[in-house]
């Protein structure tokens, strides 16, 4: 069987680095950019200056500030009428996961006809994008190296999986300095969504050599770094490393992909409109807790990877470690212990169940589940464990 393996073709990182951009897209030939943000970066300087950084670079550019969180597919059409307007010929994500996922969205529809609905699915477009440069603020979607869109459908209230390889940014940039701005509580489920990337990519049935190296690389560091990022967020050197430690998390789940973890929250999401780590930081422990019998030798490395003694241990006992692990680390960093808590409803479970069993990210999941086990842990994630 082959595999592949997918990154954009161009990663810059480090201080300063954002300032490369203008440079970087004009050897794409672009002439004007659409930058897709949010509507609070929009106002900030932070847009400001990519502007300016464009325009020395000889590249005029418009904003478009209408990613919102969990974006939707009117976010991808106002974004679309916009670029056609403007004429552009290029796009410029920045932000979080909403930002490049929505700049995906338009990017594909613009060069491919019809709605982001089309698209949802895997490989679905003939065309590629416009050149697209993801600018990253957050560090954990890791949105701005992958394949996936995530677009939630507003009629369906479903999350849509578009895993296309077109979509991939051409150039992605992780400046730590566009990270200082954080709060703790976005650093925290930002971690844990990428701490969800690893662990997922690193027990999925699509895993390699390649994507295992990343992923418990990612595993180690954001056990290392996500509390004290959290404690400070002007700690550069724990923004930087977090910064590379969402990258190799999401170069391990953007080819090794997901699981139910992912699965089950993109259902949260497009239901409830709830912010996305959170969901997959209060579902981990509780999918891994099914997951552990598909692999015990997997869990036992996770268990390792973050700092667990398991020497000398079985290794059912070690890799129980692993859910210890995970609890303490959401526990220590601020994750709402439940689901109760987040104002999901227990009425919904079945058709939230339902909805996860057909998301492209449960089909690499370890063990296989039926529908009423995923109701089981909606249910245990609903009520959370002490702590």
């Amino acid at each position: 069987m082959s595999m592949y393996y997918y990154l954009p073709a161009r990663n810059v990182f480090g201080e300063g680095a954002v300032k490369e951009c203008g440079r970087l897209l004009a050897t794409m030939h672009a002439k004007k950019a659409m930058i897709v943000t949010d509507a609070f970066l929009a106002t900030q300087p932070m847009a400001a200056d990519i502007q300016g950084y464009l325009k020395d670079a000889g590249i005029d550019s418009v904003i478009f500030g209408g990613a919102e969180p969990n974006p939707k597919d009117t976010n991808v059409e106002a974004g679309l009428k916009v670029f056609n307007k403007e004429q552009c010929d290029a796009i410029v994500t920045l932000g979080g996961g909403s930002s490049h996922d929505c700049g995906k969205g338009i990017g594909l529809v613009a060069a491919n006809g019809g709605t982001i609905h089309d698209y949802e699915g895997v490989d679905k477009a003939a065309i590629s994008p416009v050149p697209i440069l993801a600018i990253n603020t957050t560090a954990g979607t890791a949105s701005e190296i992958t394949r996936f869109c995530i677009i939630t459908d507003t009629r369906r209230k479903v999350k849509m999986a578009i895993l296309d390889w077109r979509v991939t940014p051409d150039i992605s940039i992780n400046d730590p300095e566009l990270m200082i701005g954080m709060p703790p509580s976005l650093t925290a489920s930002t971690g844990m969504d990428a701490l969800t990337h690893a662990i997922e990519a690193y027990v999925s049935t699509m895993a390699t050599p390649m994507t295992d190296a990343t992923a418990l690389l990612a595993i180690t560091m954001i056990t290392q770094y996500l509390p004290k990022a959290v404690a400070n967020g002007e700690y550069m050197k724990a923004r930087d490393r977090m910064a590379y430690a969402q990258y190799l998390a999401g170069a391990a789940f953007n080819n090794a992909s997901l699981g139910y973890v992912h699965a089950m929250a993109h259902q949260l999401g497009g239901f409830y409109n709830l912010p996305h780590g959170v969901c997959n930081a209060i579902l981990l422990p509780y999918v891994e807790e099914f997951n552990i019998i598909g692999n015990l030798n997997r869990f036992r490395d996770i268990a390792r990877a973050m700092g667990e003694k398991v020497d000398g241990l079985s290794t059912d006992d070690a890799a129980v470690k692993a859910i210890r692990a995970i609890r303490r680390l959401s526990c220590q960093v601020g994750i709402p212990a439940n689901l109760k808590e987040l104002g999901v409803r227990r009425e919904d479970f079945d058709i939230l169940a339902e909805n996860a069993m057909k998301d492209a990210c449960a089909a690499t999941n370890p063990r296989k589940a039926t529908k009423e086990q995923i109701i089981d842990i909606f249910e245990k994630a609903y009520e959370g464990a002490a702590r």
